[in-house]
């Protein structure tokens, strides 16, 4: 019985709190992606204890977020609905 899950983390109202969520995923050896939406991501948040758990994790943020691309790897509705449908669960924070 395979118990490892696709895993897609919505970072939406709380990036703060996705992070550290999504880094904690992959201690049960889940799959986890991290897609930051609504508004860029601040340097507060990039330099934050979180985010070296995301390095630590090996989870590599997304985001839907235009002006954000050139940081970070940018996904169009097409894109974002695509990794929805390949998820196992979708947790939005």
């Amino acid at each position: 019985m395979n118990t490892k899950k696709n895993v897609l983390v919505l970072a939406r109202r709380d990036h703060l709190e996705a992070m550290r969520v999504a880094a904690g995923l992959t201690i049960f050896g889940h799959q986890v992606r991290l897609i930051f939406m609504t508004r860029p991501v601040t340097e507060e948040v990039a330099t934050s204890e979180h985010a070296e758990l995301l390095e630590l994790s090996d989870i590599a943020p997304e985001t839907t977020i235009a002006e954000t691309a050139g940081q970070l790897p940018f996904l169009d509705a097409a894109a974002l609905g695509e990794a929805i449908r390949n998820s196992d669960g979708v947790i939005n924070i």
